[in-house]
């Protein structure tokens, strides 16, 4: 299978794929890529309807230069391949897919795109796949479903199903306090999932923020999942895209700091130093490989 070169997100922007308005007007805003939703967004007596619509809607998404990303149902409904079937085209750059539980799901969903891919004629291999990691068992299996296909590049946590499959409630839904290390019962899976994802080489995408007229909550969420390892993060509405945009990309303190640690680690070499200090700071290969991550976020290296 061909490694293809996919795209980085910051954003992604969710479009119920029933709802033929709201395709057209996504067009208007600027996301990192755009998810025309076949799942949690369509009534279930719409599901076929919506496979025309966010079909028919692709092209214009696309023509845009924004990825676009359709979300198709779930292996359990039955749904997946016939979701496949319609809204995979050759200007789509992947699909997502939630409720995977292990890296059987994603052989499976590897062959459906297979399948089609060559019936079709895109290129075989080209579609990626952006699975959810949202139940217990997608997190005790991320590594493996990580590493079940070269077609996995992304990976995204969805709180919502992760809470509903172990049965507890959501701090949004009591409007309590999330405290500084965001919910409790999210501070291990959280972070679980973006060590495995990164081990796997796949960039990891944060859970959406529903709170979507919230934005300093938003701006505060965004700021953890940044601090845990995520790249990016899952958008529900328009107004989220611009704040998530801002959070996960390098700030210009955090990038001069970087070329500035860079410089110093470079002077030190080429004065046969094996330790150099800067503001107090000592620079060593791990602080080196941080300034490299800061300017590679910023797409400046």
């Amino acid at each position: 299978m061909t490694d293809h070169d996919y795209p980085r997100f910051r954003s992604l922007l969710f479009v119920p794929g029933n709802r033929a308005d709201m395709l057209e007007k996504a067009t208007r805003h600027s996301p990192g890529g755009f998810i025309p939703d076949l799942e949690d967004s369509v009534p279930v007596g719409e599901k076929e309807a919506a496979r025309d619509i966010a079909a028919a809607a692709i092209p214009n998404l696309a023509s845009t230069g924004i990825p676009v990303v359709p979300r198709v149902n779930s292996l359990p409904t039955e749904l997946t391949a016939d979701d496949i079937a319609k809204v995979v085209t050759p200007e789509v750059t992947a699909i997502s897919i939630g409720k995977i539980h292990t890296a059987d799901d994603i052989s499976v969903i590897d062959t459906m795109l297979t399948a089609h891919e060559r019936a079709v004629g895109i290129e075989e291999g080209s579609v990626g796949i952006m699975p959810w990691i949202e139940t217990a068992a997608g997190v005790v299996n991320v590594s493996a479903i990580c590493n079940a296909s070269q077609r996995v590049r992304w990976a995204a946590f969805g709180a919502e199903d992760f809470s509903a499959d172990m049965g507890f409630a959501r701090t949004v839904d009591s409007g309590d306090d999330e405290g500084a290390f965001g919910e409790p019962g999210l501070i291990y899976p959280r972070s679980a999932v973006a060590v495995a994802v990164m081990a796997a080489g796949v960039q990891a995408l944060d859970t959406p923020y529903v709170k979507f007229r919230d934005p300093d909550g938003l701006r505060a969420d965004c700021a953890l999942a940044r601090r845990i390892g995520y790249k990016g993060k899952l958008a529900i509405h328009p107004a989220q895209i611009e704040i998530i945009e801002e959070m996960f990309r390098p700030s210009e303190q955090e990038i001069e700091r970087a070329r500035r640690v860079l410089q110093a680690a470079d002077d030190a070499e080429r004065d046969g130093r094996g330790a150099v200090s800067l503001d107090g700071e000592m620079i060593d290969a791990p602080v080196v490989a941080r300034a490299r991550n800061v300017l590679r976020d910023a797409g400046l290296e």
